[in-house]
């Protein structure tokens, strides 16, 4: 009997550590990327974007490429916050709506392109993202509507 709890007891103090450890890190929060102010470079203020192309950038594509995510309820539970702020600098990194006036023509050309490109092999939004996110998913009238837009637009820039 006495062996049996010494076996035990390094594994009661591995889950006791993990369990301290799993409540510390709640107390690390990464900055969030929220903002009131919608930029003059915002792509919406740059363009005239149509009412139906601006609900379906704001429902599937802002959380990740704009600078005002609309956090969900377990966005403060770590480690899956640091996973999601590093999720979304990197699409911010890549693509960020909010700065998109400050983009060089040849840039915003080429980006109105990649997504017009990846909205239509469906790489965009990410499968990650609307696993969770389901009202994200786009429909096949949504995608032709960005589509349609993103193609406008690049072919409008010169």
């Amino acid at each position: 009997m006495n062996n049996k709890l010494r076996k035990l007891k390094p594994f009661n103090i591995a889950v006791g550590i993990l369990i301290i450890i799993s409540i510390c890190i709640q107390f690390i929060q990464p900055l969030r990327n929220q903002s009131d102010v919608v930029p003059a470079t915002h792509i919406e203020r740059v363009y005239t974007v149509p009412q139906n192309v601006k609900t379906i950038l704001a429902q599937s594509c802002y959380d990740c490429h704009s600078n005002n995510t609309r956090y969900p309820w377990y966005s403060r539970i770590q480690p899956g916050a640091w996973y999601m702020a590093e999720h979304i600098k990197k699409g911010k990194e890549e693509l960020n709506f909010s700065e998109f006036g400050e983009y060089s023509a040849r840039r915003q050309r080429n980006k109105f392109r990649a997504m017009a490109g990846q909205v239509k092999d469906g790489e965009m939004p990410l499968s990650s993202y609307t696993l969770i996110h389901r009202n994200a998913v786009l429909s096949p009238e949504d995608k032709q509507v960005l589509i349609a837009w993103f193609s406008t637009m690049e072919d409008s820039i010169k």
